[in-house]
């Protein structure tokens, strides 16, 4: 008689465990076809991940713009360090005989405050250089290391529908949609910029008359070294090409100053047309926008709230990081634009 066979049961496996998904650091609203997002991030804890995220998300829309951020001074300028080297006021404020009214050199004053508190009033000499603000510029262009990315962040704001937005250029887009002519034309251009050319044109009236106050050498650009940049580049975190014009562009090397302003008007046009633009209107203490000079411009968009409200807006600038940031200026020069 066979003898039965025992059938041993096969080994229970250990349960699955369920994989955790963690949500991602920032979630992404597209504001325009191009470029820019509207974001909304934890600010609570500032951690190194989190900054990585939003350099991923400036690769792709150039600007973010995020809401009630609840950051203060120390922590504005605490989370700009982990993005790279800081840009700092002290040469200026020291060198023009200025007061920084704000707890740190690593945050720039560019809103309407006084340093005694009060509203700045229209026509003064800060009003007047602070004008070049209204013109589509990417920040320190002019200075021999260029800016990467900035980041702003709203303390006081005027009420709603009194103007105060901050406008934005898409100029990898404007690159983009330049004929293949025009692309070979300019390639090779470098371009001289100034950041008292910039200054000097928002104070010249409509028949091309000068504010006497910057009519003088302190405020002339050729008394001045200029900062020298590639107008066209490869904006590295996308690998798109980037068209790098700004209000601070005063003439092209090699070419007749005559003709090189008449061309750089025209690019600085096409950069600010609508299809390649969009506003942030700043809603609530605490908003918080960061952008990459390298593939953007800015402007603040005048308004009735000047002389009468507060704007009081405080930027960190982040030094350019790539391999294009000193341009043609020479690594490690130390001179700032106007106080050479």
């Amino acid at each position: 008689m066979a003898s039965a066979q025992v059938m041993n049961a096969p080994p229970i496996p250990d349960a699955v465990q369920p994989v955790k998904i963690s949500p991602p650091l920032i979630l992404y609203k597209p504001l325009h076809p191009t470029f820019g997002a509207e974001a909304s991030a934890d600010f609570s804890t500032i951690t190194p991940e989190l900054v990585d995220e939003i350099k991923r998300g400036l690769s792709k829309y150039g600007v973010l713009v995020f809401r009630r951020t609840g950051l203060d001074d120390a922590r504005h300028v605490e989370m700009s360090k982990l993005f790279g080297d800081l840009d700092d006021i002290a040469p200026f404020v020291g060198g023009l005989g200025q007061k920084n009214r704000l707890s740190s050199d690593y945050l720039f004053d560019v809103g309407n405050v006084n340093p005694d508190g009060t509203v700045m009033q229209p026509g003064g000499m800060r009003d007047l250089l602070l004008r070049c603000n209204y013109h589509f510029h990417a920040d320190s262009a002019f200075n021999p290391r260029r800016a990467g990315i900035s980041l702003l962040l709203a303390h006081e704001l005027p009420p709603p529908c009194l103007g105060g937005e901050t406008e934005f250029a898409d100029t990898r887009a404007a690159y983009q949609a330049l004929d293949d002519a025009r692309k070979d034309e300019i390639h090779d251009w470098v371009v001289c910029n100034s950041q008292l050319n910039c200054r000097r044109n928002a104070n010249t009236d409509e028949n091309g008359k000068l504010n006497p106050l910057l009519d003088t050498d302190e405020f002339d650009p050729m008394k001045h070294r200029f900062g020298k940049h590639r107008l066209v580049q490869e904006h590295e975190p996308s690998g798109r090409t980037n068209l790098y014009i700004a209000a601070h562009a005063h003439h092209v090397e090699g070419m007749s100053l005559e003709e090189g302003q008449k061309q750089l008007r025209g690019l600085l046009e096409h950069a600010g047309r609508p299809e390649f633009t969009f506003k942030v209107t700043w809603k609530d203490v605490g908003d918080l926008v960061v952008w990459d000079n390298t593939c953007t411009l800015h402007r603040s968009v005048p308004g009735n709230y000047a002389g009468k409200y507060k704007r009081d807006l405080r930027r960190t600038t982040v030094h350019d990081m790539s391999s294009q940031a000193w341009g043609l200026n020479g690594e490690g020069a130390t001179w700032r634009s106007g106080l050479d």
